[in-house]
């Protein structure tokens, strides 16, 4: 099962916390020495040394500055930045509208050369619809209090989408069979979701699994949404935040769940059968 989705970030923080440390013990200087010299209180030596508070890029200059080891400043400036910007909030990303958050992605969409999604709440956004897509965004719009841009986010998100047309882009998607009974919008919208996912499905570079919901005794729990780039970055949908991990033996345990939900999806006429069984039970 994979780790807690914030554990990348906070191995990120404890690694520069770490690093730190042993520079100041290099320099043969105790928490309260190092204190001294940087014009702080100890208290934030311990803190920002066990991971407890993120250290500033000036905080990181007077650090090694105190120790004689200025020439180590750019390295952990750097990784102290990463470390922060592995655990994004929703709210500080969506303060412009959700429009540009959907184009802020554009590039690494067109980078990626196999894209691995699993989702147990929604449809994947590369396979949404912008009535669909409207729908569920005007809603997260709503709930985090950003400026309500529904539409133009949607469309954003479906030209971003066509990505998976292009020559030299493979795709594999996983959803939980929940996912084709949780309307968003009306049924029309509904409808017509349901009903593209049975067109996209059939694209020669789109593979879409359903994983029944009746299952005995599945081996893997549902879990929440992630998506996987090229083996190198998984992104983790929370309520809260985007989740960036990077850490190899992180992002080999969530390919190791998405070859296990795998295993549990139905493919080809199973999967279209479920969708009609959906799309027949709309009200």
């Amino acid at each position: 099962m994979p780790p807690s989705p914030s554990s990348a970030a906070q191995a990120a923080r404890e690694a520069v916390g770490r690093r730190l440390k042993e520079l100041r013990l290099d320099a043969g200087l105790t928490v309260v020495e190092l204190a001294g010299r940087c014009g702080w209180h100890y208290a934030k030596t311990s803190r920002i040394e066990n991971a407890r508070t993120s250290p500033s890029a000036e905080d990181i200059r007077l650090w090694c500055r105190a120790c004689g080891a200025e020439d180590h400043v750019p390295d952990l400036v750097a990784a102290s930045r990463n470390a922060q910007s592995l655990y994004t909030e929703w709210r500080r990303t969506m303060r412009t509208g959700l429009r540009r958050l959907q184009e802020s992605y554009t590039d690494l969409f067109r980078q990626t050369r196999l894209f691995r999604v699993y989702s147990s709440r929604v449809i994947p956004g590369l396979l949404q619809t912008e009535g669909y897509a409207t729908a569920l965004l005007a809603g997260v719009a709503r709930f985090h209090g950003a400026p309500d841009d529904a539409p133009a986010a949607a469309a954003a998100r479906v030209e971003r989408s066509r990505v998976i047309h292009e020559p030299g882009h493979r795709v594999t998607l996983l959803i939980e069979e929940a996912v084709l009974r949780y309307q968003l919008g009306d049924s029309a919208a509904m409808a017509a979701q349901l009903g593209h996912l049975l067109t996209a499905g059939a694209l020669p570079a789109v593979s879409l699994g359903i994983i029944p919901a009746g299952l005995p005794d599945r081996p893997i729990r549902p879990h929440e949404a992630f998506h996987v780039y090229d083996d190198i970055v998984v992104a983790v949908e929370l309520l809260t935040a985007r989740v960036t991990v990077t850490q190899p033996s992180e992002v080999a345990l969530y390919l190791k769940a998405f070859q296990e939900l795998r295993a549990l999806a139905v493919y080809g006429a199973d999967a279209r059968a479920l969708i009609i069984d959906a799309i027949e039970a709309l009200p």
